[in-house]
């Protein structure tokens, strides 16, 4: 609880953030189209939160973006405010309401307890890898996008039951999990090179427990209802071809509705391909015409 508490006040004490409903803008330089925004999202655990909408009135459709996973909690409290700033404005420029929570662990909330000798809180952990729980990983994150969604949901600018939740890497594979929740207002979801255990031992193509992942998926499959877009890459280091095929090949044996992508080769990684701006040309077509049949 202290450490919760030290989390809640650094969060209000952050300067240029706006607390969760106020119309206080982080950098207006987008024109009269859009307005950015940092959110505290007061739910269960705190959260901060980028926030890129339209700057008329709405309301608004509802896109919550799922950053990745990092298991290296220094590298988790360098994390940044927003991970895919330009992919974030694409979607705004549809017309979204986009909301990317940095979650708990990430960040400003990467605390340290010295005494324990950990970073904050983190909620997607695997456990052992070569026993790793991938399904409960999931599922966390799932919760925590939840929270989100319940609470921007009753934002007067957003409609409450027109929601999509878009993710990268682990955040990704959070968002297949809420799928197999089948929340009512989530009409679709997007994962940019979703999966966990990738690039075992920092080991290019190389999963900790490709088995155990491919049968979370089909567990996941076996209840998921709501559309899915997956894509990935041909060059991307941590779920190549192969074992996105097999992600795929079994969500959808257990029922899951996909559509699923391998992209050309993009970059020197196509695992982080949502990063850069110069992809946006390449996925926005497939994502358009996705969003346009759900």
């Amino acid at each position: 609880m202290k450490q919760l508490l030290r989390v809640i006040a650094l969060i209000l004490l952050l300067p240029n953030s706006a607390t969760a409903g106020s119309d206080e803008t982080l950098h207006n330089n987008l024109g009269p189209q859009l307005q950015e925004e940092t959110w505290a999202i007061p739910s269960a655990v705190p959260m901060l939160a980028y926030v890129v909408r339209p700057a008329s009135e709405g309301p608004f459709p509802l896109l919550v973006m799922n950053h990745g996973v990092s298991l290296d909690p220094k590298e988790r409290s360098y994390f940044p405010v927003i991970e895919f700033r330009d992919a974030a404005l694409w979607f705004a420029r549809q017309g979204y309401v986009v909301v990317a929570p940095v979650r708990p662990g990430y960040g400003v909330t990467a605390i340290e307890v010295p005494e324990r000798g950990l970073f904050g809180l983190f909620f997607s952990g695997v456990g052992s890898c070569l026993a790793a729980n991938f399904r409960d990983a999931g599922l966390a994150i799932a919760s925590l996008d939840m929270w989100v969604i319940d609470y921007m949901s009753v934002q007067p600018f957003v409609k409450p039951d027109d929601v999509i939740v878009v993710g990268q890497s682990g955040g990704g594979w959070g968002a297949i999990a809420l799928a197999s929740q089948n929340p009512r207002s989530v009409r679709a979801i997007i994962g940019f090179a979703a999966g966990r255990g990738g690039r075992f031992k920092g080991k290019p193509n190389s999963n900790c427990a490709p088995d155990n992942l491919v049968e979370a998926a089909a567990e996941f499959g076996r209840t998921a209802r709501i559309p899915m877009l997956w894509i990935y890459s041909r060059n991307d280091s941590y779920f190549g071809p192969e074992l996105s095929n097999r992600l795929a090949t079994a969500f959808q044996a257990g029922g899951g509705k996909l559509n699923y992508f391998v992209l050309p080769d993009f970059g020197g990684d196509g695992h982080f391909m949502i990063n850069s701006a110069d992809a946006i040309q390449i996925w926005a077509p497939l994502v358009s015409e996705f969003l346009k049949n759900h």
